[in-house]
């Protein structure tokens, strides 16, 4: 049913140290429904590109309902970047949403929405949340509270109908901001929530969990969805790969992720396991950003600081999987159908969630686990060998479960908020 003809306007007086005005992209599609501003206004927004103009005013019935995802990226799983967000994109397209995102001026996940040309991006200040001492702490409550207030002037302009968050500590500022202005989604990867979604949640009206178990961790408000997968990922061809990688499909193929800065201490034992491994698998090695050892070469051994498009065409080709224990690395690997030897971060180096997350999927029977301080190159090849031996029943472990992919489910939340 079309909505009320009522004009919203969209330009958004923000301005971040160092920039003239945060772009902000509308779909080409609705351009020809804008009309340009004139007067002091229209000769003000001049001094900008034409996608930055948003002094016009546009109909709600030709955007639709504005959702507004928000959130921080966390470098997870292999030496890519996933995007839980940006996974839910292709399906709010389709329903005609008007998508809105909120992050930081450096962050990495401004580099990744900028490449989407109908998400209109908006930056505003945070402050990390720590649980050790540093100077910082005593600077970040200002740029969080900083934060809330460019927030709030961002979802008075927007008006959105609904705020998703994935969570981190940028998602904090613009949940605060939105409660009793929009209902508040947030969606926890974790087997147990980290500090930034637990302070979000008593902002929230829902909580999406991707553990069952997590449920009895946020009350009432939780609702156990699975975690969204890039629909990118499951359109991968072996064929393609085998052509990027240059192997002959003839051997069984070992995938190694040691998440989005690589793992040090995974990198080091997979190389000076190689003469052992190299007798069984041909290797792909995504190690993270500088962390290519130009000295160990074999015709059996690939490696690369991090992989783009290609990733999916590198899954299809690939029998097991080495990588640690993000709670969405995981979770496409069950996906996907590739049984995984995890190793998840020690609790020297993190909160303990991927042991968890580790844990959990080797109770459902999805993968196997090896704790860190365990990892020689010895037990590492006695380890994948048993990884593949057994991997026909890892698959059919993880091809009988239901929700390996929570999109669907995330969206009927999104939709139950709407009213829809």
């Amino acid at each position: 049913m079309p909505l009320p003809h009522k004009a919203y306007p969209l330009w958004l007086p923000t301005k971040q140290k160092g920039e003239r005005r945060l772009p902000t992209v509308l779909p080409q599609n609705l351009r020809p429904h804008l009309r340009p501003p004139t007067g002091p206004l229209g000769r003000f927004l001049s001094h900008f590109p034409r996608s930055c103009q948003l002094g016009q005013e546009i109909r709600r019935d030709v955007l639709g309902p504005c959702l507004n995802p928000l959130g921080a990226f966390h470098g997870l799983g292999g030496v890519y970047f996933r995007y839980l967000d940006l996974a839910l994109l292709p399906q709010l397209r389709a329903a005609g949403y008007s998508i809105h995102y909120v992050g930081t001026a450096d962050g990495i996940e401004r580099s990744l929405v900028e490449g989407e040309t109908d998400v209109c991006y908006h930056a505003i200040s945070a402050g990390k949340l720590r649980r050790y001492f540093s100077l910082k702490n005593f600077a970040d409550p200002f740029r969080v509270l900083k934060g809330v207030f460019q927030s709030r002037r961002i979802i008075r302009d927007v008006k959105p109908d609904v705020v998703f968050s994935k969570g981190g500590f940028v998602s904090v500022p613009v949940v605060i901001a939105a409660r009793g202005k929009a209902p508040v989604i947030t969606h926890e990867s974790d087997y147990t929530p980290g500090l930034a979604n637990r302070i979000a949640a008593r902002f929230a009206d829902t909580v999406c969990v991707t553990f069952e178990d997590t449920l009895a961790k946020v009350g009432p408000k939780g609702v156990f969805t699975g975690t969204p997968i890039r629909p990118a990922l499951f359109q991968g061809e072996a064929e393609k790969g085998l052509a990027f990688t240059g192997f002959d499909g003839a051997r069984p193929i070992l995938l190694v992720m040691g998440g989005s800065q690589g793992a040090q201490a995974i990198n080091q034992v997979l190389r000076q396991a190689l003469p052992q491994l190299t007798r069984q698998f041909d290797i792909i090695h995504l190690c993270g950003k500088g962390k290519v050892d130009p000295g160990v070469e074999s015709p059996a051994y690939r490696q690369y600081e991090y992989i783009g498009p290609e990733l999916p065409h590198l899954f299809a080709c690939t029998d097991i999987v080495l990588s640690r224990a993000g709670a969405n690395a995981v979770f496409e690997f069950l996906a996907l159908a590739k049984p995984a030897l995890l190793v998840p971060l020690p609790l020297s180096a993190s909160r303990g969630d991927q042991i968890l997350n580790a844990g959990y999927f080797v109770r459902k029977g999805y993968a196997m686990s090896m704790e860190q301080e365990q990892l020689t190159p010895a037990a590492l090849t006695d380890a994948l060998s048993t990884l593949y031996e057994n991997r026909l029943r890892f698959i059919s472990t993880m091809r009988s479960d239901a929700r390996a992919d929570g999109t669907d489910a995330v969206l009927q939340v999104i939709r139950n908020a709407l009213g829809e």
